[in-house]
């Protein structure tokens, strides 16, 4: 059968050869088959049906990839360096941050390609699951149901990039029309719906946990689908999504209306049921915040250090008792590298050592002080008098004893100290662990001249910030040149404290500041070392009424969301359904002057970066070939 060069996308989805686009899946699980599954005999046997159940998990997206992930360095939350030659990684996916979008390539098409592959797998899977002569019952429901969770993942992962996209419901015969294969996209409400069948169709079908972790850890269970309908339902409610004026003007070409028109708040009741169930779930499968409590160690810690190890080690530690699912296809090496000073001044001239991704000044200053509060709330605040200050014995075990750095990197909250990296500040580990002589722990030096400052143009952070939270603190720089110790991890999707805030977000949306939100707020922040919301509030903001009202009690959830899932790629994802990008992304981007060598020079805010974020910006475009190929499908507004 031919077709014309004119034949759109969902043509060449229904007519694809997949056995040209089986390769192997080896980063996807801890364990998987040498090869993978073709149509001929995917399905003749068990071992063969599996191997192309691998394939429809290979296409998830490698989030945490600082190459693929558009959350990373597609925002406002990581800056990198903006010049060539880039040493370490492909920095195209930096070009949706400096603006530089298009529909004739654009940044996510690779994206909407590969997705749309894994959903055309996907169903070929489940058609033919059912013929499997030597598969258990059982197993072929738990199979199904995980196949439909990937479904459900891809749509959803496509709306959160182009708000309306064509549903791939279940697969194009060969001899269809032409007419019939150019699909249009479906109104937003219809997408949601549709993955929410799926993952209700999925969600009692699974166990709580992996039944061999040995063999199975990544793949999909119980907790997992809870929690990903949980995230699905809140990003459904969220004014992105849920009464969008701004997209009025988004239509199909029949005149079908994409986005409602019409606030809901049966959204914000559909989202409460759901993330109370999700927390449920979760709770009974084993899962609960992570706190570190060694049962045995050689030194004696502080419980400064112990705070710190229990937020550091809640991202970084693999499998423990807070990461509901983590993305094995994703394992987290360069990105460590590349987030990591050179600290240990025996080896400078380390080259795997990137230290590049650096925080503006502005995620910086997000943090709160060590009460709790924003800097702008904290009434006894006073970083803004005093420019720079001298580490004294009482601050050692965060930043270095007589070293001189910013005022605004005293007194802020045990998150500040986990998850950045400044100059003057402690970085424990990297082999050295005993907390009781704090004079021995290494430590950031990143002004001109120093072992991480500015040394040459593609090299080092930009603003004078490191993102500590990424690097596990067992990674040790060895005696070799090019030798780091990395101890990799699966990148988290969805920890527990996530489940936690949206929750207290849902709750607040639904009827206002209850005492079920404080309560879960409350969880987040007492693992953080920190008081609760109303103590905070009442006793050290300028501003003690705001939990009270319901919009007070909305933009302190956001910032606690914010903090807590701090360079996750959540601040990306969560800003636009918040509709908060045209305020938040038109802060400049700022750092410290790195070329200066001395405290008084150094600690001066230097512009960087102006970027810009319109109403075309909340959702990526369609390219222009898939358009123009396509009359059916619609461009998204602005583009």
């Amino acid at each position: 059968m031919k077709y014309s060069k004119n034949t759109n996308w969902c043509v060449r989805l229904a007519i694809l050869i997949f056995v040209s686009i089986f390769s192997s899946c080896k980063d996807y699980l801890d364990i998987v088959p040498d090869s993978l599954a073709t149509i001929d005999n995917a399905f003749t046997m068990r071992s063969e049906a599996e191997k192309f159940l691998y394939t429809c998990y290979s296409y998830m997206p490698k989030d945490g990839n600082l190459e693929q992930d558009p959350a990373l360095l597609g925002g406002d939350e990581i800056w990198a360096i903006n010049n060539s030659p880039k040493p370490n990684f492909s920095h195209g996916v930096f070009n949706l941050a400096l603006g530089l979008q298009s529909t004739v390539n654009p940044i996510g098409e690779g994206m909407w390609v590969n997705l749309y592959k894994g959903l055309r797998d996907c169903n070929i899977f489940l058609e033919r699951i059912g013929s499997v002569p030597d598969l258990g019952e059982q197993e072929r429901k738990e199979w199904i149901a995980e196949v439909k969770f990937l479904k459900a993942y891809y749509h959803f992962y496509l709306v959160r990039m182009y708000g309306p996209i064509p549903l791939i419901r279940e697969n194009l015969s060969a001899d269809i029309s032409i007419a019939d294969v150019k699909i249009a996209r479906a109104p937003v409400d219809e997408c949601f719906a549709y993955i929410k069948q799926l993952l209700d169709e999925a969600k009692d079908d699974l166990p709580p946990n992996v039944v061999d972790p040995a063999k199975m850890l990544g793949r999909i269970t119980k907790p997992i689908v809870y929690a990903l309908k949980a995230k699905v339902m809140v990003t459904a409610a969220s004014p992105l999504f849920n009464g969008n004026t701004d997209q009025a003007t988004l239509r199909n070409r029949d005149g079908t209306q994409l986005f409602n028109q019409q606030f809901s708040t049966v959204k914000w009741d559909s989202a409460v049921v759901a993330c109370k169930q999700a927390i449920e779930v979760c709770h009974a499968a084993g899962h609960k915040l992570y706190k570190y409590n060694p049962s045995v160690s050689v030194f004696v810690l502080t419980e400064e250090i112990k705070t710190q190890l229990s937020l550091r080690l809640a991202f970084t530690e693999r499998w423990n008792s807070e990461v509901i699912w983590a993305n094995t296809q994703s394992v987290n090496n360069t990105t460590q590298r590349m987030a990591t000073p050179n600290v240990n001044p025996l080896y400078q001239e380390n080259p795997t050592i990137g230290y590049e991704l650096a925080p503006p000044l502005k995620i910086a200053d997000m943090f709160y002080t060590k009460n709790g509060v924003p800097i702008t709330e904290d009434n006894a605040w006073n970083a803004a008098l005093t420019p720079t200050r001298v580490g004294s014995a009482a601050d050692q075990r965060y930043i270095r004893l007589d070293y001189e750095t910013a005022g605004s990197n005293f007194d802020r909250e045990p998150r500040f100290y986990a998850d950045l990296g400044f100059d003057g500040g402690v970085w424990y580990g990297q082999g050295y662990y005993n907390d009781a002589i704090p004079s021995g722990t290494y430590f950031v030096q990143a002004k001109k001249g120093q072992l991480n400052g500015k040394s040459k143009p593609d090299y080092g952070s930009i603003t004078g910030y490191f993102i500590k939270k990424y690097v596990h603190y067992q990674n040790v720089q060895n005696s070799g040149v090019s030798d780091y110790t990395v101890t990799a991890y699966p990148w988290p999707l969805i920890r527990l404290p996530q489940l936690y805030l949206m929750y207290a977000e849902a709750l607040n949306e639904q009827g206002g500041p209850g005492a079920e939100v404080h309560e879960y707020i409350n969880l987040v922040r007492e693992r953080a070392g920190l008081k609760t919301v109303r103590e905070s509030w009442t006793n050290y903001s300028n501003n003690p009424g705001k939990f009270e009202s319901k919009n007070g009690m909305q933009e302190i959830i956001q910032q606690e969301t914010m903090i807590e899932l701090a360079f996750e790629g959540a601040r990306f994802w969560d800003l636009r359904r918040w509709k908060r990008n045209i305020v938040e992304y038109r802060k400049p981007i700022q750092g410290w002057d790195i070329e200066q060598s001395t405290a008084a020079f150094y600690y001066r805010k230097k512009f960087i970066f102006d970027q810009r974020f319109g109403l075309k910006d909340y959702f990526f475009p369609i390219r222009d070939f898939s358009i123009t190929t396509n009359r059916n499908l619609v461009q998204n507004i602005g583009w």
